[in-house]
């Protein structure tokens, strides 16, 4: 007798038929139940669950309506689509009365509740200042760009004026800027890597071309710009030796092409001090973007730009012309989160919170798969065949978990395994996901 892997949340409000039919739907479509598997009879199932045999008819009644299930006299009930492959690279939008999966993925941070009365404390001093009568400057508020120059210095080592930096809606917002001033070509971008970067450069009409994570760039001719994340490589983890370094710069300086720095989690490191930005090394030929996102958090939409010159002289015309600044309520609470320390202590806070959780995960993952690269900020990347990673995934889907697949990140990569955040989750959340891991595998 075939078996399904569901479980029920009774505690869940709504009919327990129709949340098992949504989980069975779930299974078709992401592949775990394939067109033509034969399920259990409604029988056998309410037995298996605990239930009345009136729970899982109305299951099955549902989804022979919608049409994932049929009928064949005398054999039972089989699946009669598949779904296979649909569930992509981001989890599905949970279903009604279905809890949201709770997300380990590499983009969420840890912020500290203990520290939330800064953040209350900075939103009232935003409601209480009067806004600009029209248009602010497009480079943003001047008082932040000061502060912001003044922690480059301070945490990155590069030494910029605060009429050189611009604030922007976040790193992909920055990137469409630098693209924006740009002459016409494609851009190259690390396979595996940031998805959205991606996404960005397409969006703007612009060829991507892949350049292996791992291997040293040596030659960028015909290209425009090359983007890359050289703290911590996204999603292996990788530091980008001091000789790579030199080498990309040569290579830039002799195409004439444009590298973009990722510098998004660089606060983060602990095992070692903050690797130095890639910019603080050649101002003429590398933009730096930064982030708020990590540090503070993803939806506050803010991070900051240093072009060099030219670039820079082109990005400040075309933005006073389109008025495409960050929002003036945004940029005046983290201007109050940065003077009054409370950006420091996040980052205090969070950086001993990984270094803690690190070694956790390391400990759950390292008999079952093979690091990609150096622990750090907030999440590692683990290589194995990506059978047993869509297997883990399964498992930690079951238990209220996302956990991104290792291959959503590739292009033309055969790179597989699973990128495992521990920002986003408390402790007792980080302890239940490894569990359902380490047991799949």
């Amino acid at each position: 007798m075939p078996t399904l892997p569901v479980t029920l949340d009774r505690s869940a409000p709504g009919p327990w038929g129709l949340q098992l039919a949504t989980r069975i739907r779930r299974l078709v479509l992401d592949g775990t139940l394939a067109r033509g598997d034969r399920l259990p009879s409604s029988r056998g199932l309410a037995a298996d669950l605990g239930v009345s045999r009136s729970v899982t008819e109305q299951a099955y009644e549902q989804l022979l309506a919608e049409g994932w299930l049929e009928t064949r006299h005398g054999s039972g009930t089989f699946v009669a689509a598949s779904g296979a492959g649909r569930a992509g690279a981001l989890p599905r939008r949970p279903a009604v009365n279905e809890p949201p999966l709770v997300r380990l993925d590499a983009g969420t941070p840890w912020i500290d509740p203990r520290h939330s009365a800064g953040w209350r404390r900075a939103w009232r001093e935003v409601s209480a200042a009067r806004p600009p009568r029209g248009y602010d400057d497009p480079r943003g508020l001047p008082e932040l760009r000061a502060l912001l120059a003044d922690r480059l210095a301070r945490t990155r080592g590069l030494l910029v004026d605060p009429d050189e930096l611009v604030v922007t809606s976040g790193t992909t917002d920055g990137l469409r800027h630098l693209l924006g001033a740009l002459d016409p070509g494609p851009v190259a971008v690390e396979d595996p890597g940031y998805r959205a970067a991606v996404e960005t450069v397409r969006s703007l009409g612009r060829a991507v071309v892949d350049h292996p994570a791992l291997e040293p760039v040596t030659d960028l001719h015909g290209l425009v710009a090359t983007y890359v994340t050289p703290a911590h490589q996204h999603p292996l983890g990788r530091v980008l030796p001091g000789p790579e370094r030199i080498a990309l710069l040569d290579a830039a300086a002799a195409a004439g092409t444009l590298v973009v720095e990722d510098d998004y989690d660089s606060e983060f490191r602990y095992d070692v001090a903050p690797v130095p930005a890639l910019a603080s090394l050649d101002r003429s030929s590398v933009a730096y973007l930064g982030t708020a996102a990590k540090a503070v958090a993803p939806s506050l939409r803010l991070g900051w730009l240093v072009a060099p010159a030219p670039l820079q002289e082109r990005i400040d015309a075309r933005r006073v012309v389109t008025h495409d600044a960050a929002p003036w309520p945004v940029q005046r609470a983290f201007l109050a989160l940065l003077r009054d320390g409370y950006v420091d202590q996040v980052v205090r806070t969070a950086r001993r919170v990984y270094g803690e959780r690190a070694p956790r995960v390391a400990a759950a993952l390292a008999p079952h798969a093979t690091a990609a690269g150096p622990v750090a900020g907030m999440y590692s990347t683990w290589l194995l065949p990506e059978h047993d990673a869509r297997r883990a995934q399964e498992a930690a889907r079951r238990a209220g978990f996302w956990v991104p697949l290792l291959s959503g990140y590739c292009r033309t990569a055969a790179l597989t395994g699973l990128v495992v955040g521990f920002g986003g989750v408390t402790d007792e959340e980080l302890d239940r996901a490894l569990a359902a891991l380490t047991s799949a595998l």
